[in-house]
């Protein structure tokens, strides 16, 4: 029998780390801003401020960013998925904070907290899948953008509006332009047009665009496909990948070649040979 789920409340100020117990509160004090539950090896991480449009605040920022490490090198985690309540899946920074009215050195904490939160995502040893239902802008869409895998609804949307306030959308910029080609990268960033999420698909924004009645089964189905797998191969190929992605190609093939050689003196890559040369499953250790 499958294990109840583990419901942990996350929030900016931390007030203990024990499952079941609120770490933090939103400052309506009735709400927290993230949730997380963990069943069978995937965690999901709930943006749960729909009241602000799942706004990416500084405190959400930090309860996010505490959701993702939490136990992130226990064998129990395989996969984190990041979806939202309501109708917006993030409208990104929340502009209040970002007003004449807070500091030069707050503001510099906010966009350095969501850039250490967007790298996190790439650095953490499991897959991380965005499961967007809703519109994602400017950091939203930077978030979207940032995951390794992306499954949308078909009624989804993405846009960076940033230069509509005055304010260019640079930070989502730099995930944006490393996942879609520069011309529409740019077009997004200048016009501030929202696009489609077939259009997001084609250009390669998302993996997969699904009905929304299929939202939840289709990530899932990604989530436990990798769940059969074993951990520690796969924080090796998603490691290897990102560092591959910003060198030569000479470069890369030489690291790659070696990481390869390294890959079968792991006991599980010993072991899926074995399983696959004695057909039979194999048995992973992660």
């Amino acid at each position: 029998m499958a294990a109840p789920w583990r419901w942990v409340r996350g929030g900016a100020r931390l007030c203990s780390s024990s499952p079941g117990r609120f770490r933090g509160l939103s400052s309506a004090a009735s709400e927290p801003l993230t949730v997380r539950r963990q069943q069978e090896g995937v965690r999901q991480i709930i943006l749960n401020n729909s009241k602000k449009r799942n706004a990416l605040s500084l405190a959400m920022l930090q309860s996010l960013r505490q959701d993702i490490l939490q136990d992130v090198e226990s064998k129990e985690l395989r996969v984190i998925i990041i979806a939202a309540e309501g109708p917006v899946f993030s409208s990104g920074h929340d502009l209040k904070e970002l007003s004449s009215t807070q500091s030069r050195e707050y503001h510099t904490k906010v966009f350095d907290t969501c850039a250490e939160v967007m790298m996190l995502l790439q650095s953490v040893p499991v897959p991380v899948i965005a499961k967007i239902n809703g519109l994602a802008t400017a950091a939203g869409c930077q978030l979207v953008a940032s995951c390794d895998i992306a499954v949308a609804s078909e009624n989804s949307r993405f846009a960076t509006p940033g230069v509509n306030v005055g304010l260019f959308c640079s930070t989502p910029a730099v995930a944006l332009g490393r996942s879609v080609p520069k011309k529409v990268a740019l077009e997004m960033l200048f016009t501030g047009e929202p696009i489609s999420a077939h259009d997001a698909l084609l250009h390669g924004l998302l993996s997969k665009v699904v009905p929304e009645a299929n939202l939840e089964e289709e990530t899932m189905k990604i989530a436990h496909n990798i769940c059969k797998t074993s951990r520690s191969i796969v924080a090796l190929g998603k490691a290897t990948f990102y560092q591959q992605m910003v060198q030569g190609l000479g470069d890369a093939y030489k690291m790659t070649s070696k990481v390869m050689v390294d890959n079968l003196t792991l006991q599980d890559g010993l072991e899926g040979l074995d399983a696959f040369v004695q057909k039979r499953q194999p048995v992973w250790s992660h």
